[in-house]
């Protein structure tokens, strides 16, 4: 397994890099992001930290933006886990009400009169600064909905399965 996520690293560590703020017409439509988190390394190279795609036709871009600018940890689980691990480093006890699902009405009646929403806007301002100083990444197109779901989870497995890709201790 090793060998081959060293192949996906080196071709994924290949393509054109992207940051924040970047330009959404040179992001496919449809296709599959590689994200990689400043001083996360693996295989001589930067690490895939992060594999996602979207649902949805034509909504890569949109996905994109989910995660660098709408401050909305309920629509990007990616947004959720960076402020969990924000909130846990620092021994918030915030955590419990971040972790609260807002999407639904039902939801957002019992837990809105409880939820600490100016801490909730500082931690999504934290999180959105974050992911733009320390994510970069990489797509490439895939038109079928079927085939990216398929290559998304084959590139999950491979790289969760590889021995040298593990979180550094930071």
């Amino acid at each position: 397994m090793s060998e081959i996520c060293q192949q996906l690293h080196d071709l994924f560590n290949g393509l054109p890099r992207h940051r924040f703020p970047f330009d959404e017409l040179a992001i496919p439509r449809n296709g599959i992001y590689i994200l990689f988190e400043k001083g996360e390394h693996a295989h001589g190279v930067d690490r895939i930290v992060r594999v996602g795609t979207h649902t949805g036709e034509s909504q890569l871009r949109s996905r994109l933006k989910q995660h660098y600018m709408n401050e909305n940890k309920d629509r990007s689980i990616f947004r959720k886990n960076i402020g969990r691990a924000m909130l846990q480093r620092a021994g918030d006890p915030f955590l419990e009400q971040w972790n609260w699902n807002l999407t639904t009405r039902k939801a957002r009646e019992r837990y809105l009169p409880l939820l600490d929403e100016e801490k909730q806007r500082q931690v999504e301002r934290a999180v959105t600064e974050y992911i733009r100083q320390n994510f970069s990444f990489v797509v490439f197109g895939v038109d079928k909905k079927g085939e990216r779901l398929e290559w998304e989870r084959k590139i999950i497995s491979t790289v969760s399965w590889c021995e040298e890709c593990h979180p550094s201790p930071n």
